[in-house]
């Protein structure tokens, strides 16, 4: 089975860079049509995509993240790390990594999530 673990600060400072490491076992980064994705639940509020990384390497952001996000990966490591520079506090946020099967914005296997908080 495909797990998915998030790992990072829990606490970041405003202007700073957040960065978080998805490590994924049980299954392959690059394997066809897998899509490793980063949504974000912030409190008393639904789920936000943030991002996405395909099997191929491709990458998609928000447009309202996208001039301050970045979603890399490791295939050596089998790990997907996200970076979300300028944070405020409207960063605040459970985040999650994910993966989808096909692209879509439907999700097989959930990391337990990471709670971040930004605070001065």
């Amino acid at each position: 089975q495909v797990q998915l673990q998030e790992s990072g600060p829990g606490l970041v400072k405003p202007s700073q860079t957040l960065s978080l490491t998805c490590t994924v076992s049980g299954g392959s980064i690059t394997t066809k049509s897998s899509y490793w994705t980063w949504i974000r639940q912030p409190p008393g509020k639904g789920l936000e995509w943030i991002g996405a990384i395909a099997y191929s390497g491709s990458t998609a952001v928000s447009p309202s993240l996208k001039s301050r996000t970045s979603i890399s990966r490791d295939t050596s490591k089998n790990q997907i790390t996200l970076q979300l520079s300028s944070v405020t506090p409207e960063d605040t946020a459970v985040y999650y990594c994910v993966r989808s099967a096909s692209g879509a914005r439907e999700y097989d296997y959930w990391g337990q999530g990471t709670q971040v908080t930004v605070s001065s």
